[in-house]
């Protein structure tokens, strides 16, 4: 056995401080929560929007926001790191991110949808993604305001994967992109 795979304790893994984190460069994405119900999904979104230093999080409709104790039990501290913004009507906000530039796709599934394997994001304009409700999924109307719409390519029986889990996948897969 190969002792060169011990396990990294906290202070080995070289985080930076929050104060750093707000001064830093950020990943070219926001996202936008439409009308997500569960306060861990919530928590969990801000916490992998951290790891990949994404530029903001709006949390719209009736999306809850921080400081809540059930969002950051999963958060682990990501609502003093991550920037946000509440926005009531999510149409209004797209419209209004659209009209400075920003690419904004549904992750949902849908006729004319690009699948997430053959998406590439713009290296000159930010990337807005929209996370449906658990139930319902994007509204059809935010489907209208975007600019497009992306799935992520399913083999399963399932119809669809848990928002924290799919922002995870989807974020991941532009933040590569957006690397090269």
């Amino acid at each position: 056995m190969s002792e060169s795979r011990k396990k990294l304790k906290l202070e080995e893994l070289g985080r930076i401080s929050v104060e750093s984190y707000k001064s830093s460069e950020k990943t070219p994405l926001i996202i936008v929560l439409d009308n997500i119900r569960s306060l861990n999904n919530i928590g969990s979104v801000f916490r992998t929007s951290d790891a990949f230093r994404i530029e903001k999080i709006y949390l719209c409709g009736i999306t809850a926001t921080p400081p809540h104790r059930d969002i950051h039990k999963t958060a682990l501290g990501a609502t003093e790191s991550v920037d946000w913004e509440y926005v009531e009507d999510t149409t209004d906000l797209l419209l209004r991110l659209n009209e400075d530039g920003v690419d904004t796709y549904a992750i949902e599934q849908a006729e004319d949808s690009i699948m997430l394997n053959n998406f590439q994001p713009s290296a000159t304009n930010k990337t807005a993604i929209i996370m449906g409700n658990e139930v319902e999924g994007v509204q059809q109307e935010v489907i209208y305001a975007c600019k497009g719409v992306i799935e992520i390519p399913q083999i399963g029986t399932k119809h669809s994967l848990n928002i924290s889990v799919c922002t995870g996948v989807v974020v991941w897969d532009l933040y590569t992109k957006l690397l090269k």
